[in-house]
């Protein structure tokens, strides 16, 4: 099992990152992103608020929420103490009451002490109403690995929360993503848990006018087709499609074009578009940073396994993860534990049967 294949030497890639809002009309941060979707959000429905930790006069702790507490105020930006399960739970009281909370976990690692809110009080609650009680309320925060934080602050948090029923849970990867993304999600009539990545906030990507635009939304449950290709399928979410972008391009330097899917939502996941794909290549490989047992990978490979596409598959699907073990704080080490671009190039000869 891949994730699991880690070459004795390697370059870990880095990007360079903008902490300030772009320059060039049609170029955004994913931090920037956000905001805007917070913004628009905020001033389209008076009912939507966002509380957590340090998100109001401190323009919270990656500055997402920045300048929406002067914008706003305190009665629809509220500064919470420091106690998940408290605020959690105030939240999703709120969203029985009718109004449409965004709360703000600092890191979805602290999400741990409020997922019984989470999971018993916004994901099960229409269900146990008989459908008469919607919870709209959106869960939103940096998710997985960052940098030298250590295992307790490290985890991908993607496989638990797409696993419960009652919940939608979204992964955006580019700038796109997180503004369509977050604003479906606060438009949502039940619970969404929204995983961003730290590692992407001040990241730069290109932006139509489309996306700038205060009525753009992307659909929950709708896969992107990010790069087109016709010898194999990759298929990743969130951080992890830049690695398999990159390798993509690298595998075509060498004549074999890979197809990139960004899943952009977990729950519902979006079979069709991952099921096209394979039977076109007839090859599979996925592509994720959190941990391989019970992970998004594993759940795609049983769909397919399931499904018509298994047919197709001229080759085992093989899974590109993170190492099955905490996070490592030594730098050299947390490289090692995660999967990067070098890795996928292996899996997809491998799977190609050109190693």
């Amino acid at each position: 099992m891949l994730g699991l294949i880690i070459p004795l030497t390697r370059s870990v890639a880095r990007r360079a990152f903008s902490t300030t809002r772009a320059a060039a009309a049609q170029q955004m941060t994913v931090r920037d992103a956000l905001n805007a979707a917070l913004d628009e959000e905020m001033e389209r429905d008076e009912r939507v608020f966002l509380l957590g930790e340090e998100v109001a006069q401190y323009d919270g702790a990656y500055k997402v929420s920045r300048g929406l507490w002067k914008k706003y105020g305190d009665k629809r930006v509220i500064d919470t103490p420091i106690t998940e399960s408290g605020f959690a739970g105030i939240a999703v009281g709120a969203a029985m009451a009718g109004l449409r909370p965004i709360c703000e976990f600092m890191t979805f690692n602290f999400s741990m002490q409020a997922i019984d809110q989470v999971i018993n009080s916004a994901a099960k609650t229409l269900y146990m109403s008989a459908g008469s009680v919607n919870v709209p309320v959106v869960f939103r925060g940096p998710n997985g690995a960052a940098a030298g934080v250590g295992a307790q602050h490290s985890q991908c948090f993607a496989a638990w929360y797409a696993h419960c029923p009652g919940l939608k849970v979204l992964a955006p990867y580019s700038s796109e993503d997180a503004k369509g993304l977050l604003k479906s999600a606060i438009r949502d009539p039940d619970p969404v848990v929204v995983l961003e990545n730290e590692m992407l906030y001040g990241a730069n990507f290109p932006v139509s006018d489309e996306v700038l635009s205060k009525d753009f939304v992307v659909p929950i449950g709708k896969a992107k087709i990010e790069r087109v290709g016709s010898h194999i399928t990759f298929v990743a979410y969130s951080r992890a499609v830049e690695f398999a972008l990159e390798a993509a391009d690298a595998l075509a330097k060498e004549g074999i074009e890979a197809e990139v899917i960004n899943l952009r939502s977990l729950r519902p996941l979006d079979e069709e578009t991952i099921i096209t794909s394979v039977m076109k290549t007839n090859y599979l490989v996925t592509v994720e940073q959190g941990w391989p047992q019970s992970g998004i990978g594993a759940e795609i490979c049983a769909r397919i396994m399931e499904s018509e596409a298994f047919f197709h598959l001229d080759s085992p699907v093989v899974r590109v993860s993170g190492i099955d073990i905490p996070m490592p704080y030594t730098r050299t080490l947390e490289a090692y534990a995660l999967p990067q671009t070098p890795d996928i190039i292996l899996a997809a000869k491998k799977v190609l049967g050109k190693n």
